[in-house]
């Protein structure tokens, strides 16, 4: 399968063992500082394509691993790999790995559900944590269970709790499309970036260990588990970036995140998609870039204007 170094030469792509796999990471840039780059479903590494230069620039040591069951990286058989605690414990391993003395975890989608996670059960020490488009998980329950809007977002987990058929459905798709047909803005997702997208859901075990994240959380108990550990406070300075015209998240659901976040900076991100760091690269690095040098971070308008 083709890597992120074949649409960016600049990126070394790079095998690391960690919690019993071996992983497949793109990384630029070198230092002490640690930024940590999480996708989510059904992406790729080649998702912080827009991150990954400019944070090299800024003088950090950037790694975007391709999750477990993605890209290039093993995708162990069995539900029971793909548990909350398993995925907590891949970020903890490739910290380690990483040996850094400062980290910043910046997370999308599924990757944002376990940095939300590894953040409240502070698995490892985090200088910052940059959550793009996926609520904490207090908000979005709430969100789940005030009323039809949210619920209708969110169908695809309840049909992807189903045995083998999600995956035969997925088959019949293609991934890159459905990232680029729903994104604001197409023109930043160019054939090669599709054809990775696609070419990394058109693998069996890849599509399955996808769905699995979904099943363990639910049909697994991860969820559950969880909630009954409770939710402390989360002390790290947090960014939040947030594209309004989520196909499967509802603004909804970042409302009260400031209750369960002592240090948030929340920005709106207006007629952009799901795919936030991707749809609006200039106005996220820009907020990013500010956030990270403890500067006042911008809204969307005043950076969309310039």
């Amino acid at each position: 399968m083709r890597r992120t170094m074949d649409i960016l030469p600049e990126v070394e792509t790079i095998r690391v063992e960690a919690n019993g796999i071996t992983f497949e990471v793109d990384t630029m840039g070198e230092g002490d500082r640690l930024v940590l780059c999480l996708h989510g479903f059904p992406e790729h590494s080649v998702s912080w394509r827009f991150q990954m230069p400019f944070l090299a620039k800024q003088g950090y040591r950037v790694w975007a691993p391709n999750m477990r069951g993605y890209g290039n990286t093993d995708a162990p058989k069995g539900l029971k790999h793909y548990q909350l605690e398993v995925l907590m414990e891949d970020v903890g391993a490739l910290i380690d790995a990483a040996e850094a003395s400062e980290v910043i975890l910046m997370a999308h989608d599924w990757g944002a559900v376990i940095a939300w996670y590894f953040a409240i059960r502070e698995i490892r020490p985090l200088a910052k944590l940059i959550i793009c488009n996926v609520p904490h998980p207090v908000p979005a329950s709430k969100a789940m269970g005030s009323g039809l809007e949210q619920l209708k977002k969110s169908w695809y987990i309840f049909f992807f709790q189903l045995p083998w058929f999600p995956e035969r459905m997925m088959a019949k798709g293609s991934m890159g499309d459905l990232i680029r047909e729903s994104a604001a803005t197409p023109e930043n997702y160019p054939q090669d970036v599709v054809a990775l997208f696609e070419e990394n859901g058109a693998r069996r075990q890849n599509l399955t260990a996808m769905v699995n994240y979904y099943r363990a959380l639910v049909r697994g108990g991860g969820a559950a588990r969880q909630k009954k550990l409770g939710y402390p406070v989360i002390g790290t300075p947090t960014l939040m970036l947030w594209g309004e015209e989520d196909m499967a998240l509802s603004m909804a659901t970042t409302f009260g995140t400031d209750a369960h976040v002592s240090q948030l900076t929340l920005r709106y991100f207006p007629g952009i998609s799901h795919w936030v760091q991707q749809d609006a690269p200039h106005e996220a690095n820009a907020m990013i870039e500010s956030f990270l040098a403890g500067e006042p971070v911008p809204q969307y308008a005043s950076l969309h204007r310039a």
